[in-house]
């Protein structure tokens, strides 16, 4: 039996950060009711990478789900969901500060309905402050420090290469939600989370942070290195890019030993960390030509062989075929009826309760499970579901 295998949870968060919560939830059992307006549903299906029509995007972050269709905008619309609301453990939702406030189904009208209810909000910017209003996508918050750190020197700010506002909004609502759990079991209370996309990026900034503070400037885009651990980058081989992480003084004398630089311990410039990252373009002066000398697998077995971390840079591509990756199950299989055989990412949260399985059930049509919620769930026959089908209601 997974962790969450009776957690029941009402998903009405839409594109990535709230699914994205409730993906990883649904991986540790919990049964997700994802509510979907109707005929158009998630924005994330109109968003590619298209096959066959069907967004393998949205396939990726909303496999295994349930699909019921609901207009919240109509009175009836509003009612189902209260009922919804009184059988359900936690709500997800991630719409603008006060949209469900203005539907009538604020967290401090639903908690009258549901006191248990956890509810679960992500937004650009959070409920309170002077920006609570405005709306958030993840180049937004990127924009908010992570960007101005991020590339090279002399270069625009860069954008991180995958959407880390809104992934890491996830995982802090996902953090949040199963805390909230724990605090339910022990005293019954449910409560309302409040995660900002603008929060969580300040959270990721404390080395940035500390070194303000320390060095009073600001800290700048230095490429592919460690701002304060030396050597820890990339460096270039005959063919091809690898990373080394020299992450202690005893590592820095087995690297030295290991690319036959022994007389580098001994360099008053190179003596220490802190003399190494004062002097790293002195040292990457002679580390280069070194490199160079060899190619990228042959430096890598000869490194790691010493016992010093490092790794190659992989593409994608390379990510499919890497052992490690194959033995911790971390591409799965999933079967679309209109996109066909899809590769996904597996679940990172390795548990004795939770199976490993190769493959994942698919992403859902929109309202594709309305007759088993709403029959199962809440008793309406088969007639009412048909008269608000044709209402426009689901």
């Amino acid at each position: 039996m997974k962790p969450l295998e009776n957690i029941k949870i009402l998903d009405l968060s839409r594109v990535l950060a709230g699914p994205f919560c409730t993906m990883i939830l649904n991986d540790l059992g919990a049964e997700i009711i994802k509510v979907e307006v109707p005929e158009t549903g998630d924005d994330y299906r109109g968003y590619g990478p298209f096959i066959n029509g069907k967004s393998a995007y949205f396939i990726s972050v909303n496999r295994g789900k349930k699909s019921i269709s609901l207009n919240l905008k109509s009175e009836k619309g509003k009612k189902i969901l209260l009922e919804l609301v009184k059988k359900t453990d936690v709500l997800v939702e991630n719409f603008r500060p006060g949209t469900m406030e203005k539907l009538g189904l604020g967290y401090e009208f639903l908690k009258g309905i549901n006191p248990k209810l956890i509810y679960a909000a992500t937004s650009g910017y959070g409920h309170t402050g002077p920006d609570s209003k405005k709306p958030g996508y993840d180049i937004l918050v990127q924009a908010a420090g992570v960007m101005g750190i991020t590339g090279w020197p002399n270069m625009p700010p860069t954008r991180v290469g995958l959407s880390v506002g809104d992934l890491t909004g996830g995982l802090y609502l996902t953090i949040g939600t199963l805390t909230a759990l724990y605090h339910r079991a022990i005293t019954g209370e449910g409560q309302k989370i409040d995660i900002s996309l603008l929060d969580c990026q300040v959270a990721l900034l404390e080395n940035a942070i500390m070194r303000y503070q320390v060095e009073h400037k600001n800290p700048e885009p230095i490429g592919n290195r460690h701002p304060t651990i030396t050597p820890f980058q990339a460096y270039k081989a005959s063919d091809a890019y690898f990373v080394v992480g020299v992450g202690s003084e005893s590592l820095w004398k087995t690297f030295c030993m290991a690319i036959q630089k022994e007389d580098l311990t001994n360099h008053e410039d190179f003596a220490t960390n802190k003399k190494r990252t004062e002097n790293l373009v002195a040292l990457n002066e002679i580390l280069d030509p070194i490199f160079v000398t060899k190619t990228a697998k042959e430096w890598l077995q000869i490194i790691e062989k010493a016992g010093v971390p490092c790794a190659p840079i992989n593409t994608i591509d390379k990510l499919f075929e890497d052992e490690q990756v194959k033995a911790r199950n971390m591409i799965v299989d999933v079967y679309d009826a209109k996109a066909g055989d899809l590769k996904i990412a597996g679940n990172p949260i390795k548990m004795t309760t939770i199976p490993e399985t190769s493959d994942r059930k698919p992403a859902p049509e929109i309202g594709q499970d309305n007759d088993a919620v709403y029959f199962e769930l809440l008793g309406f026959d088969k007639a009412t579901i048909a008269q608000l089908k044709k209402e426009g209601v689901i």
